[in-house]
């Protein structure tokens, strides 16, 4: 088994459960998330060749992308025939309403005796090779080297693993006697780029109390994440972005290989040693202070980072993660007492979080005369710009 295909195993960790400090858990529960990206595909789609070109040549990938999630909980009983929808701005361009839809119950798997038994489990093959830290060269004691030849079949190496979050906990359907969620298979319209989540927003449930809250210009989509790859005279690779308004905080980190090579290279953008797979998610406002002051997270005044030289000589085809985060909104009704020991029993919870997001290719754009500069069309697939970044691609993932 070659390390990439074992990489996802070792990025999964606990989230811990968030106290919401009521004296008891509110009726309803209500999430709103919203994301921009841009870059290549983060569900693992392939980009055109297109796509690659545009990005080889230095101008970036031709749209960003904007998606959200709307999750509603609560301890009431959807019944049979449930109803609920999300009464938006009309300067989302989304209509009047969203259909918050109950999915329906998945039947039971098959038990196992009656499905394919999985092969057996093979050693993963090579190394693993862990940077962090911004800068040109990298720190002394890098990188963390796990050679997996050498390592019992149950043992794993201490310390592997992302810190612990305090993170809080979604509605969902196992969990809520009462949910909807959007998108879903009655609606699933594309989100525009042009929209805005600023304004009232409504949220009527059969299951559920009205829930009301506002969003203002401090707490909707954030911009496109906009980044620039520079190799500098050190070989490193000189990573810098536009300043996101809103923006609480950021993260990146490595990830790549060298074409026909076993070992796996890794890189966080942390000033201590840390995977940080899960820090590419929603974080609350209290966790990214934290984290920025640990120095886990850059602080939000940060434009640049460098990607030490000996990651870029490890890893020729690497790609490249980004995240920022939002300002999350929290809203309750009635609103929390101002005493701390007043008896405090919420009707609902409603949360508004965002998030900015880039992945591309860990490659210097290539520098060519506006005059000689050639079409992204008319560039062919294997060669030239579109085939530096797809061999990128292939390097860490063989296609």
């Amino acid at each position: 088994m070659n390390i990439r295909n074992c990489l996802p195993l070792l990025l999964l960790g606990a989230s811990p459960a968030f106290a919401q400090g009521a004296s008891k858990p509110p009726v309803a529960t209500y999430w709103l998330s919203a994301e921009t990206s841009s870059g290549l595909p983060m569900g693992g789609g392939a980009p055109s060749m297109g796509d690659m070109a545009r990005m080889a040549l230095g101008g970036g990938m031709s749209t960003s992308s904007r998606r959200m999630l709307l999750q509603l909980g609560s301890q009431k009983n959807a019944g049979a025939d449930p109803t609920a929808e999300h009464q938006i701005p009309a300067g989302l361009n989304m209509g009047r309403a969203l259909p918050l839809v109950t999915p329906q119950k998945a039947p039971a798997p098959p038990p196992a005796s009656e499905t394919e038994a999985p092969g057996g489990f093979e050693r993963p093959k090579g190394r693993l090779l862990i940077f962090w830290g911004c800068g040109e060269q990298a720190r002394a004691g890098q990188p963390l080297v796990i050679d997996f030849a050498k390592m019992a079949s149950s043992q794993w190496p201490g310390g592997l693993f992302s810190r612990r979050l305090s993170l809080p906990t979604p509605p969902a359907p196992g969990r809520s006697r009462g949910y909807g969620d959007w998108p879903n298979d009655r609606d699933a319209t594309r989100v525009p780029n042009e929209g805005s989540l600023q304004g009232d927003h409504l949220i009527q449930a059969s299951y559920a109390p009205e829930i009301r809250f506002a969003l203002d210009e401090h707490h909707d989509f954030l911009a496109p994440v906009e980044l620039t790859v520079k190799k500098t005279e050190a070989a490193a690779m000189n990573v810098s972005w536009n300043s996101i308004a809103n923006a609480t905080g950021y993260f990146a980190s490595v990830m790549g290989s060298k074409e026909g090579g076993e070992d796996m290279v890794w890189w966080t953008s942390s000033n201590s040693k840390e995977f940080g797979e899960q820090f590419f998610d929603y974080l609350p406002n209290a966790e990214v202070a934290r984290l920025i002051k640990e120095k886990v997270l850059l602080p939000p005044a940060t434009t640049e980072c460098a990607v030490p030289a000996q990651v870029v000589a490890a890893a020729p085809q690497a790609l490249l993660r980004f995240i920022a985060y939002g300002d999350e909104a929290n809203f309750a009704h009635p609103p929390r007492p101002k005493d701390p020991k007043a008896r405090w029993e919420p009707e609902w919870f409603a949360k508004a979080r965002f998030k900015s997001t880039a992945f591309t290719p860990l490659m210097e754009a290539m520098p060519q005369p506006q005059e000689a500069r050639p079409s992204p069309t008319d560039i062919l697939p294997g060669g030239g710009a579109a085939g530096a970044v797809k061999g990128v691609l292939k390097g860490i993932f063989g296609f």
